[in-house]
């Protein structure tokens, strides 16, 4: 019996800041973005926008492919909480109108966190082959000022129903998997930037990317060139570069050819760094740009959280994928966004709901309204 995606959406903000504009105010050669890290854009989440506003409009684009009444497991996987106790997918739930009988929770360990969702929900799903799971991944990456990883920031959401005899993608049994207490990347409680040691980190990454591939190889009898097509977790789009060329010269292939990766990394050149959301936005990335028939192409993925845990494994693209990814709207989505001023950004990413009258510079379906009496509320407009 096959189990994985049956259907997959994303979202981002509909604002970004070009990086030339940031590389301006901070007298840094673009070539250092554009080419040293490979970004072109920042996504930047106005006011009116979070995790939950970002993860319900991918969701809802969802309704035109499955009947949403047949939900029963709601996972909502972020590294960006709005609360220490009550899952945001609770509020996604709320305004998807999903039904009450509905399990909802929500998952932490960076940005691993949605594959080790996913490994779970596949595993119900066997046990249970009718169920219907809504797995939804959204974050609002943010650091420093002038800080090394500022240019990374972005924001997007990811959502996929998951079931068996998939549409999308059958995801393979066999994983590798590490577990290692490092310090390369929090956010502390108090904190609302993440701090990051940038060099251990992308040491760490690469190290747990041989040491998943040994153990899912040994498993799965797979070797390098099986695969027709890698996605890796992407901080920044260059580390795609990197990790495929380490993972190459460490199953003995010389000359890894870039046709493998270089469809991945284009959203991500586009809106920056999503956490949990970035390896699957790097599978819509391959599965909408690329004009080829992908069907029963092997996709190997390869997904890092810090602090750490990550874990490769693999998929076959079913036929129904094109009716089931919506590359029509994902263009249409990227192309209306608006470009925005460094000031404006500045604003957007310093507001306090707490302390500030709450603007809504979008029309969005949904959106984040304030806080009142300590509890954050939400409107769903009716078009």
């Amino acid at each position: 019996m096959k189990v994985g995606i049956d259907a997959i959406s994303f979202y981002t903000s509909p604002y970004y800041l070009d990086l030339k504009e940031l590389a301006k105010v901070r007298n840094v050669d673009y070539d250092k973005y554009a080419i040293g890290i490979g970004q072109e854009k920042m996504a930047v989440a106005a006011p009116n926008e979070d995790v939950v506003t970002l993860a319900a409009h991918a969701a809802e684009r969802l309704r035109t492919q499955v009947d949403f009444s047949q939900i029963d497991f709601l996972i909502f996987a972020t590294e960006t909480g709005i609360d220490q106790s009550k899952a945001a997918g609770i509020y996604v739930h709320h305004l998807l109108g999903l039904s009450s009988h509905c399990r909802v929770l929500e998952c932490k360990q960076a940005c691993y966190s949605t594959t080790g969702a996913l490994q779970l929900a596949l595993s119900r799903l066997k046990e249970f082959p009718d169920s219907k799971i809504l797995l939804v991944a959204s974050d609002i990456a943010r650091y420093p000022l002038e800080s090394p990883a500022e240019p990374t920031q972005g924001c997007g959401a990811v959502a996929m129903i998951l079931s068996t005899n998939p549409r999308v993608m059958s995801i393979d049994r066999e994983s590798g998997y590490f577990t290692q207490d490092v310090m390369d990347f929090w956010r502390p409680n108090h904190m609302r930037e993440a701090l990051v040691d940038g060099h251990q980190s992308t040491k760490i990454y690469l190290t747990l990317l041989e040491k998943t591939w040994d153990q899912y190889s040994e498993a799965s009898g797979r070797n390098f060139l099986d695969h027709d097509h890698y996605c890796f977790h992407l901080p920044f789009s260059r580390m795609a570069d990197k990790a495929h060329v380490r993972l190459a010269k460490s199953c003995g292939v010389l000359e890894p050819s870039g046709g493998h990766i270089e469809k991945t990394k284009v959203y991500a050149r586009d809106m920056g760094n999503a956490y949990t959301a970035s390896l699957y936005i790097s599978l819509l990335s391959l599965l909408n740009l690329t004009q080829k028939d992908l069907q029963g192409k092997r996709v190997g993925f390869y997904s890092y959280g810090s602090g750490s845990v990550a874990e490769f494994f693999s998929g076959v693209i079913e036929k129904g994928y094109r009716d089931a990814s919506f590359a029509q709207e994902h263009e249409t989505m990227l192309k209306k966004r608006e470009a925005i001023s460094y000031e404006t950004y500045e604003m957007y990413r310093g507001f306090d709901p707490y302390n500030e009258e709450m603007t809504a510079p979008t029309d969005s379906y949904f959106q984040f309204v304030g806080i009142e009496k300590e509890k954050r509320l939400y409107r769903k407009e009716h078009n």
